[in-house]
């Protein structure tokens, strides 16, 4: 996954799939089925690679907030429960990460085409071609 080129990572793939295939059958498996999900990476900008592949955006600020309420029974009014659940998130959202290159977002939301982390022009696709 820390390839530079899709087709690198694809190389990897076919050489860890050759070596390992008999003694993790279903690790190759795995891997083989899932794998347009795990490189779906590629076709966003590089600067977000960093962050679409370490960073779980739906979990992280919630990992502080279960922690803490793991014993929410003991809570005896929902109200309170919630205003700590609600700080606790206020809390977590001042250190989250942030997207790199955020000026990119528009390009992405529009629906730029990106190949191996490289904005695609409509023109350049005509020449590769």
């Amino acid at each position: 996954m820390y390839a530079e080129t899709k087709a690198e990572c694809e190389r990897a793939r076919d050489q860890f799939a050759k070596q390992f295939e008999r003694l993790y059958p279903k690790a190759v498996a795995a891997l083989t089925r899932d794998w347009e999900r795990m490189v779906t990476f590629f076709n966003y900008p590089k600067e977000h690679w960093t962050h679409l592949r370490t960073t779980n955006i739906v979990e992280s600020p919630f990992a502080s907030v279960r922690l803490r309420t793991s014993a929410g029974k003991r809570y005896k009014r929902v109200e309170n429960a919630t205003a700590l659940i609600w700080k606790l998130l206020r809390v977590a959202e001042k250190t989250c990460r942030k997207l790199n290159a955020s000026h990119l977002l528009a390009a992405v939301a529009a629906g730029a085409r990106y190949v191996d982390g490289v904005a695609v022009t409509p023109r350049s696709e005509r020449i590769a071609a």
